[in-house]
């Protein structure tokens, strides 16, 4: 415990300080000026109705990039050194976004009406939005090849930097949208958001432009391509799933209870990723580094425990304030009318605590490329909160069976988790 607690205190506390707490506080402030201004101007169907786009964006940004950001940036750290290797991952990772980019593009383009009337079931005029998103697409992958360019370059500050000034402008442009134009700015804000950022990178990529040369159709990798499969395909798996699952259980609250309970719901889940962030943000800087260093049984299961043993205490005193002032938040973030919002605190938080459990053992899994665990735990995951949400949403009739789904599910999940993990956890271990 006592490593755990110097890394952070020595290592991760100033990383968090020095390059993200900046960048998340914005994201948070930025999170909650929106949110504030669609609950105000719009209310609670404005939240289902946006969510639901939301989850449709999300899912086929991950797809036009095909889900390669993490591999472009782990082969261009590997081969930063060796222009020919590196031609070939700028080569590979660019052409195959370009192809992937344009078909999503047109896909979305000329199916624009047949995706509104799946997306906006009631509140349905909304297929400009749709080929808005088809158009500005392009420049949201360009601006993710750029970053996994620096990131993959280690050119973290630039990053950081870039990550603030884009989500003080998608806030103020969003905030703005709002105001003038209620349901249909804060739709497009939506769409239009990550591609914006992108003018902002090409000031932070200017002194790379040297690597434009290197792009080259001659120097495409299918070899290569075939490597960055795994990374890409456990992305898209999570990335474009889960979105496509809260899209289906949003859609079913809209369809079995309402609109207005869909948006409470949706209220509740951004309240959640608020505050997870920097629980997220701690377990990526240090959990997944570690356990991708870590060859052995005893010093695997030595540092769940020591994380359990550290953060969880201080999670859960958090939790505990957040659930006592709960009435204050949400009328704090959001207004009066959101009251029933209060309601559904005690199973989200429940199931958000286990689902850091849970996240914490399953890191291995990205660490040591446990591939189809990581795909089969993922796809167990996303079928039970369908399931388990349809159940009870229909048991009890109301959207608190959605926030009781996610914390059954994630218990089934850590439970699934800690079976694949026992031995290591709680198996005997050989000293050598």
């Amino acid at each position: 415990m006592k490593k755990l607690i110097d890394y952070i205190n020595n290592y991760v506390l100033v990383k968090v300080t020095s390059l993200q707490t900046a960048s998340l506080l914005t994201r948070l402030i930025a999170g909650l000026l929106t949110s504030k201004a669609i609950a105000f101007f719009i209310g609670p169907v404005g939240f289902a109705i946006i969510g639901n786009l939301q989850n449709f964006v999300s899912a086929f940004q991950t797809i036009s990039i095909f889900g390669s950001y993490k591999a472009v940036v782990k082969y261009i750290s590997e081969f930063q050194e060796d222009l020919l290797e590196l031609s070939k991952v700028l080569s590979t990772a660019f052409y195959t976004g370009f192809v992937s980019t344009i078909l999503v593009s047109f896909f979305c383009y000329f199916n624009a009406d047949f995706l509104n009337d799946l997306i906006f079931p009631i509140y349905n005029d909304y297929s400009y939005v749709i080929k808005v998103f088809a158009i500005v697409l392009p420049f949201y992958a360009l601006n993710m090849f750029s970053f996994s360019i620096m990131n993959g370059f280690s050119k973290y500050k630039i990053l950081i930097v870039i990550n603030i000034i884009g989500q003080v402008l998608s806030a103020s442009i969003a905030v703005l949208l709002i105001y003038q134009n209620k349901i249909d700015g804060a739709l497009i804000a939506v769409v239009i958001a990550e591609s914006l950022i992108f003018l902002i990178t090409l000031v932070g990529i200017i002194n790379r432009r040297s690597l434009v040369s290197l792009i080259k159709v001659s120097n495409f990798s299918s070899n290569l391509l075939g490597k960055m499969s795994s990374y890409s395909i456990m992305a898209l798996f999570t990335s474009v799933l889960l979105p496509i699952c809260a899209l289906a259980i949003r859609m079913y609250i809209i369809d079995n209870v309402s609109y207005k309970d869909a948006g409470f719901w949706e209220v509740m889940t951004r309240i959640s990723k608020y505050y997870l962030m920097l629980v997220s943000s701690l377990m990526a800087l240090y959990i997944l580094p570690r356990f991708s260093e870590i060859d052995d049984v005893k010093e695997f299961r030595k540092e769940v425990f020591s994380f359990y043993k550290t953060i969880i205490p201080v999670l859960l005193i958090g939790f505990l304030f957040i659930y006592v002032f709960r009435s204050y938040i949400v009328s704090f973030i959001f207004t009066d009318n959101f009251e029933p919002v209060e309601g559904l605190f005690i199973w989200q938080i429940l199931g958000d605590f286990v689902k850091v459990l849970s996240t914490v053992i399953a890191y291995q899994f990205l660490a040591k490329k446990m591939f189809w665990h990581y795909i089969l735990t993922e796809a167990f995951l996303v079928v039970i909160l369908y399931a388990t949400s349809i159940y009870f949403i229909d048991l009890f009739n109301s959207v608190e069976g959605a926030v009781i789904a996610h914390f059954v599910s994630y218990v089934m999940y850590y439970c699934i988790i800690l079976l694949i993990f026992s031995s290591s956890l709680f198996g005997v271990v050989n000293e050598k």
